[in-house]
């Protein structure tokens, strides 16, 4: 990784209080850079989620900071935090959660008009290129329970890249689709990072697709205890 990191975590703990406290993640040291496709596993409890909502600044850390570009986001009040994440977060989850009375240009209509840097017609044009590009083009006046699964997580992705953001984070994002829906969102997001430069972190418990990523950080018990590239080939050697 060169420049600066997009997202640098450091010293980064979340513990859920209670009569017994529940730590979620400690001591987490990571960095995200340009360009590349991190997948984050580990066993179920390990914390994967939890680190990837405290990284898009879902959560926050009860220690340690997280800096998005730079800036440390710990002590943003939330309207600040929502701004952040509206301009340089995008998500993707294993459940959609497209609005089910919009349609789906409606659904990736909705962060622009939040984060309010497009007017109207531009924002339409924006949702609809985006639709096309991924093949939803001729959908983009139905409504989320008239598509597939694997086409309402390609929606999910269009309007996870509507504002354009440098960075997208993803919560298993193909854990609920079959192998075919799987593998053209794997395929989508592989293509963000390599032709359109965008790193993209996802939590993922299919180790297969972990392997085709380009870095893999493994979770136990809240801990990261491996950190490393994944040995997938460069696109040229593998053409």
């Amino acid at each position: 990784m060169t420049g600066e990191p997009i997202i640098r975590a450091r010293g980064v703990g979340r513990i859920l209080p209670g009569e017994v406290p529940t730590t979620l993640v400690r001591d987490i040291d990571i960095d995200i850079g340009h360009n590349e496709f991190v997948a984050i596993t580990g066993p179920s409890g390990s914390g994967k989620s939890s680190l990837l909502y405290l990284l898009g600044l879902l959560d926050l850390p009860t220690s340690g900071e997280v800096a998005i570009r730079g800036h440390a986001t710990t002590h943003m009040d939330e309207d600040e935090r929502a701004a952040t994440r509206l301009a340089t977060l995008g998500f993707v989850f294993q459940f959609h959660f497209l609005l089910p009375e919009f349609s789906i240009r409606d659904n990736v209509m909705l962060p622009m008009r939040a984060l309010g840097r497009l007017d109207a017609e531009s924002a339409r044009r924006r949702a609809e290129d985006l639709l096309a590009s991924l093949g939803l083009g001729d959908h983009v006046a139905k409504r989320p329970d008239q598509l597939s699964g694997g086409q309402r997580q390609r929606v999910a992705v269009a309007r996870a890249l509507a504002n354009d953001p440098p960075v997208i984070l993803a919560d298993e994002p193909t854990g609920s689709l079959d192998s075919q829906a799987s593998e053209q969102v794997f395929l989508i997001l592989r293509d963000l990072v390599d032709r359109h430069v965008k790193p993209v972190v996802a939590v993922t418990h299919d180790l297969g697709l972990a392997a085709r990523m380009d870095r893999r950080v493994h979770l136990v018990d809240g801990r990261i205890v491996e950190d490393r590239p994944t040995g997938r080939p460069a696109p040229d050697a593998a053409a």
